[in-house]
């Protein structure tokens, strides 16, 4: 009877031998007693483990952009990396919290857990882009190296 149990926008999960149970309104904590109980009908000594995971959008300057459900033991990397980590300009030390349109502001560094941050179920997390010039240091290069060889070559003349 294990498994993992995905709970409705309504908060209602079905579960093998209960069926149709309404969680959303019990906290974890007691969630887990709630449902030991119940199935002590049906087992001895049973075990629950109540896990809470984040349904989290994870956009911008990623590899495979998408919903995650990430597990709060997760760091931000961690999540980064299940979207196929970051794309070439992406800037991962960077990381921004998007919720109903508006900015949050956190720390997010690598190592952050998600359950010591302020994300939450319905949340994006968006690595931006880095900055043209920094994507294309080549073409400044270029420049400063033609722009030098033409002072050169007029300095010698």
């Amino acid at each position: 009877m294990s498994g993992d149990f995905q709970v409705s926008a309504a908060g209602r999960v079905v579960l093998p031998r209960l069926g149709d149970v309404q969680v959303a309104s019990i906290p974890a904590d007691s969630l887990q007693r709630f449902l030991t109980d119940r199935y002590r009908v049906y087992l001895n000594n049973p075990s629950i483990e109540v896990l809470l995971l984040r349904r989290v959008t994870v956009t911008g300057a990623v590899r495979t952009p998408g919903v995650y459900p990430l597990d709060p033991t997760l760091t931000i990397s961690d999540a980064i990396a299940l979207a196929g980590g970051p794309a070439a300009d992406g800037k991962r030390d960077k990381v921004e919290i998007r919720r109903g349109g508006k900015l949050i502001v956190a720390d997010l560094r690598d190592d952050v857990v998600i359950a010591d941050s302020p994300i939450q179920s319905g949340d994006q997390l968006y690595v931006p882009t880095q900055a043209w010039l920094i994507r294309n240091a080549w073409v400044f290069s270029g420049v400063v190296t033609t722009v030098t060889a033409v002072i050169l070559t007029r300095a010698l003349r």
